[in-house]
């Protein structure tokens, strides 16, 4: 048996003090007076017996609750088991060339479904499905990077964070200031050296980064190659996947004045040399993908990735007993106050 909230014993140290005070007061308690056959024989009465007993039965009722607040508990079900784990920093630029069109599956309509980002996102989900055991976290760059989700193991909460990732828009702010403008430039180095900051006291030994980017490095603090250095130090590996191309005229999705969903077209620029040189310096791989099948090939060869046996073990019930000391602590402290109230003639 142990307890799951230990720390509810300190509540103990002042019943200690005040039975140690109850024990000396009763043994102190006395009248000198010289000539005991004056004294009457009759006893003291009932009443002031249950007087005297009342004060220990609340402390004995106390006691009890603090046991009850302490849970205490056995364990049902402890499982121990080695799982092959990996710690994984899923990277996504969210700029604004994230709505282009050019990875909508052949025969779909063009929508806001089928942009980059929405596809990017989808095959992400599948894949986090199929690893249950690794630590994934979740980073985004665009002007600026931002940890969406750090390392965790709780997958259907990293999905639901997954799902809610969108590009900024540009528009104004109630101050009529202009906002989202930063999301249209691409800073893979701070995305890059974020995703390297969640994985480096990571558990796993195997630690990678999955490096999703359409564009071109033109914003940021930390140069890709700075960032790239740092990973190769830290033993961590960039998984680097170029997406989109280099076409003209490629399709965006975008919305006009009233919110209506139109098309634009746009010629995309695309510095895929700049992510093989970062998976190179790391000892990764980069795929190069223009269509959905291509980013399906690309996150099936990341799966098939080395992998870390690690130690998990886990409880999975508790029989708690705590209910047992409760009813006792309450019935008890019920007890109690009613034998004052009698003593003191509160109860007729």
């Amino acid at each position: 048996m142990n307890f799951a909230s230990p720390w509810m014993f300190l509540f103990a140290l002042p019943l200690a003090f005040a039975a140690w005070r109850l024990l000396r007061r009763s043994r102190r308690t006395g009248l000198r007076f010289s000539a005991l056959s004056r004294i009457p024989a009759r006893a003291a009465g009932w009443r002031s017996a249950l007087a005297s007993l009342a004060p220990a039965i609340m402390l004995a009722a106390l006691a009890l609750l603090v046991v009850a607040a302490a849970r205490p508990r056995t364990s049902l079900a402890r499982a121990a088991q080695s799982v092959d784990a990996i710690a994984i920093a899923m990277t996504v630029d969210i700029s604004g060339s994230m709505d282009a069109l050019d990875l909508t599956p052949p025969g779909e309509k063009f929508s806001e479904d089928t942009t980059r980002l929405a596809v990017v996102k989808k095959l992400f989900a599948e894949f986090v499905e199929k690893r249950p055991d690794d630590l994934i976290s979740l980073v985004t760059f665009g002007g600026y990077a931002a940890t969406r989700a750090p390392l965790t193991a709780d997958h259907r909460a990293l999905l639901k964070v997954l799902s809610a990732v969108s590009i900024p828009k540009i528009g104004l702010d109630a101050q009529g200031n202009q906002i989202g403008e930063d999301e249209q430039l691409t800073a893979i180095g701070d995305g890059l050296a974020m995703a390297i900051n969640r994985l480096k006291d990571a558990a796993p030994k195997s630690k990678i980064v999955i490096l999703l980017s359409d564009g071109v490095a033109n914003a940021g603090a930390v140069s890709p190659d700075e960032a790239a250095e740092a990973a190769a130090k830290l033993g961590i590996k960039v998984y680097a996947i170029g997406v989109g191309t280099r076409a003209s005229s490629t399709p965006i999705f975008a919305r006009d004045f009233f919110g209506r969903p139109t098309l634009q077209y746009a010629d995309m620029t695309f510095d895929e040399g700049q992510l093989k040189s970062i998976a190179e310096k790391t000892r990764g791989m980069y795929f190069s993908v223009n269509d959905r099948e291509s980013l399906v090939k690309a996150l099936e060869e990341i799966d098939k990735l080395e992998k870390t046996k690690i130690e998990a073990v886990s409880w999975d019930r508790w029989d708690e007993h705590f209910a047992g000391f409760l009813v006792a602590g309450s019935l008890l402290v019920l007890l109690a106050v009613s034998l004052s109230m009698i003593a003191t003639r509160r109860i007729a």
